[in-house]
């Protein structure tokens, strides 16, 4: 049984700041590069950061320097804190697992609205 939960989503004002969390079960946690991905009405899904399980991060242009992904390998763990929310930050955001050679493993959670207020 794999499981990936998310918490943190909520209404904050433009400028105010957010920590997502997903934690992982039913997985060798290290062995997965996790992902925080996020759907706004109307759009596709896209990717906002990434993590590998050695610590090399990836982030989505649109949120360089705002936002931050890291992992406690430990306590099966990710997060992302995101800082200077803007209204354009709105979306359900949603953990990702991918197994680092077996590709099939794929693995994401039910996702956490995130509502920045114009």
């Amino acid at each position: 049984q794999v499981q990936l939960v998310e918490s943190g989503g909520g209404l904050v004002q433009p400028g105010g700041s957010l920590r997502l969390s997903c934690a992982a079960s039913g997985v060798i946690f290290s062995r997965y590069t996790m992902g925080w991905y996020r759907r706004a009405p109307g759009k596709q899904r896209e990717l906002v950061a990434s993590i590998t399980g050695g610590g090399s991060t990836n982030y989505a242009d649109s949120v360089k320097g705002r936002f931050t992904i890291s992992r406690d390998n430990a306590k099966n763990t990710v997060s992302l804190q995101m800082n200077n929310l803007k209204p354009e930050d709105t979306a359900a955001y949603y953990c990702n697992a991918k197994h680092t050679s077996l590709g099939y493993a794929d693995h994401w959670g039910q996702g956490t609205q995130v509502t920045v207020s114009a």
